[in-house]
């Protein structure tokens, strides 16, 4: 039996969407192939807000996330971190040789512009790394406050995140100025895993024109040379491109981002009026997210056993990830998930718990 996925990711994928990977297959350097990496790219380009260049890659979004550091950081890396997927970026920076700082708030609280500000002056870097939407915690960090700082450090490139966020939460990409963001699919763009995306400005392209070593695979320069004939350098997820191609379509031009954004918004907060009503939420409301939401587990309650039982009724649960991974569970309400369907899921917790 197939459980509804109230996780932070994967999500479910509408049965329209699936079907459009059972397309017949083409070959990757064919025309139509081209065509439908250049409706991807076009479509792309209006839910990012943005008119830099895009990359599709057949990765997980942590394969950008390499990317962005082997392209845009020639010796030393800020890295903010408020959980699990900020102290990822500070790994990857490690292990790909490169001198990192990393910055790190309590688990619930968020990075503010202060903290940014602060760090920025102390030290000279190619570029900072920020989760926008941190899985681990539910914290939404202030990007538009945070971008208004990096205006004044022109040669840093700021590199986000926005793997729990875009589709969900708007993200204006050239009004913040951010050099590459980064995302998936199986998040809030409710796709099946498998593709990753990032927009590349003029700036992180120049950047990586001075470094050595960029790799091959997640090489911007080469991506981008293919990118530009609508092609990739290796064979891409066509079947993947396809169900993209078309739920872009959808989020577009049926649904609309506006009232994306807006339905995301009413599920945080019904989500967040749940856990305040019976727990605690771990982030300052202020900082909470429309995407996840991280509950403190404040009545002790036996996870494990709620999880079974949430699964024998046919829902797949998510305990706590990181630091904070015993003492917390989360709740998945983004892509397609309805306020009927979520209110369905938490009257169920509340039946099973007693409430």
């Amino acid at each position: 039996m197939h459980k509804k996925l109230f996780i932070p990711g994967p999500v479910d994928v509408a049965p329209d969407v699936l079907e459009q990977m059972k397309k017949p297959m083409i070959g990757h350097r064919f025309q139509e192939c081209f065509d439908l990496f250049e409706s991807c790219v076009k479509n792309l380009k209006r839910l990012m807000f943005t008119k830099n260049e895009i990359i599709i890659s057949t990765s997980s979004s942590t394969g950008l996330m390499e990317a962005a550091i082997l392209n845009c950081v020639k010796k030393k890396c800020l890295n903010f971190s408020c959980g699990a997927f900020g102290e990822r970026w500070h790994q990857i920076t490690k292990n790909c040789g490169k001198e990192a700082k990393k910055v790190e708030v309590e688990p619930g609280e968020a990075i503010t512009p202060e903290i940014v500000e602060e760090e920025l002056s102390k030290d000279d870097y190619d570029a900072i790394t920020l989760t926008h939407n941190e899985t681990s915690t539910g914290v939404t960090n202030p990007i538009y406050e945070i971008a208004e700082v990096l205006k004044n450090y022109d040669n840093v490139c700021f590199l986000v995140d926005a793997v729990s966020s875009m589709g969900g939460i708007k993200l204006e990409i050239d009004k913040l100025g951010v050099d590459v963001c980064v995302f998936g699919t199986q998040k809030a763009l409710a796709l099946p895993p498998g593709l990753a995306i990032c927009s590349v400005s003029e700036k992180a392209i120049k950047k990586a024109e001075t470094i050595e070593n960029r790799g091959w695979y997640f090489d911007f320069l080469n991506l981008l040379k293919y990118a530009r004939k609508f092609q990739t350098p290796a064979t891409p997820a066509i079947s993947l491109m396809y169900a993209l191609d078309y739920q872009l379509k959808k989020i577009l031009d049926k649904e609309g981002l506006e009232n994306r954004y807006e339905r995301h918004k009413k599920l945080g907060e019904i989500a967040r009026e749940w856990a305040k009503k019976n727990f605690e939420l771990l982030p300052k409301e202020e900082y909470a997210s429309n995407t996840v939401t991280c509950v403190k587990n404040t009545r002790n309650i036996n996870l494990k056993d709620l999880k079974e039982k949430l699964a024998e009724r046919g829902y797949a649960f998510a305990t706590g990830y990181g630091k904070v991974k015993e003492t917390t569970f989360r709740i998945g309400h983004m892509g397609e998930r309805t306020l009927e369907e979520l209110k369905e899921y938490l009257n169920t917790i509340d039946e099973i718990l007693g409430f």
